[in-house]
């Protein structure tokens, strides 16, 4: 059988699950990659994977997903990684930019803009040349990722959107699960969740190796991935997970 070919995005908020696929071999027996979240969701939609750690908006563009694993990137309040940020009062703003390497997020802040906030923007795609440290008084950007730490300080105004639909929903929000595009064997999935398990559970060790990587470093990387990221797929979760797809179908 050939290697299972697995896509999994290359933010802070992966390290756990990399540190465990890594810790049991996977980055032998399969064939594992990173990407941004939505070229994750593009290999899973095209068939150039068969398992990805990919954005929830882009699961029903998926023809056939199975939903995999006990585990998630998800948040119960604050993210810090997927943020609007502006120069101005919400009231004030009438466009703003989209980050390209997001499906969720873009559809999130939609939702969020249409039934929380009441307020119609200027929807504006970027691309990866787009600068999104310059923009004007009335605008605002939609950043995800560990860039958001590196550019928050540059803004005055910061709406984090899982906090933001806990305040109007009352839930957690899922950005990103583990889902297959065709069946996959009992027992590589029983492995890959243990994997998975390795490193959600040693969250200190996954902080010690990867305390250097990138623009989130050591305590601060420690305190987002205990702190912030809510890995465990439960059930309020997938409750989410469906009132989030409602709306999207009414958006």
């Amino acid at each position: 059988m050939d290697k299972i070919r697995i896509s999994a995005v290359r933010y802070a908020n992966t390290y756990p699950f990399i540190y465990g696929l890594m810790e049991c071999g996977f980055d032998k027996k399969a064939d594992l990659m990173t990407d941004h979240p939505s070229e994750c969701a593009e290999k899973i939609i095209t068939g150039k994977a068969d398992l990805g750690l990919i954005p929830v908006g882009a699961i029903p563009f998926v023809n056939e997903p199975f939903i995999l694993s006990d585990y998630c990137i998800g948040a119960n309040g604050k993210v810090r990684t997927v943020q609007m940020m502006g120069n101005s009062s919400i009231e004030k703003i009438n466009k703003v930019y989209l980050d390209f390497r997001s499906r969720t997020s873009v559809r999130l802040v939609k939702v969020l803009a249409e039934k929380y906030w009441n307020r119609r923007f200027i929807w504006e795609e970027t691309s990866s040349g787009f600068d999104f440290a310059s923009i004007n008084g009335n605008e605002a950007v939609v950043l995800i990722g560990d860039q958001c730490f590196e550019l928050e300080h540059n803004y005055d105004y910061k709406w984090d959107l899982a906090e933001e639909w806990k305040k109007f929903t009352g839930l957690p929000f899922v950005f990103a699960c583990w889902v297959a595009n065709k069946t996959l064997p009992d027992p590589f999935l029983d492995d890959f969740n243990d994997a998975l398990s390795l490193g959600v559970n040693n969250i200190d060790l996954v902080t010690e190796k990867f305390s250097n990587t990138g623009p989130i470093t050591g305590k601060n990387l420690g305190r987002y991935l205990k702190d912030n990221i809510d890995f465990v797929l439960d059930s309020e979760k997938r409750k989410a997970m469906d009132l989030f797809f409602k709306f999207l179908k009414e958006t």
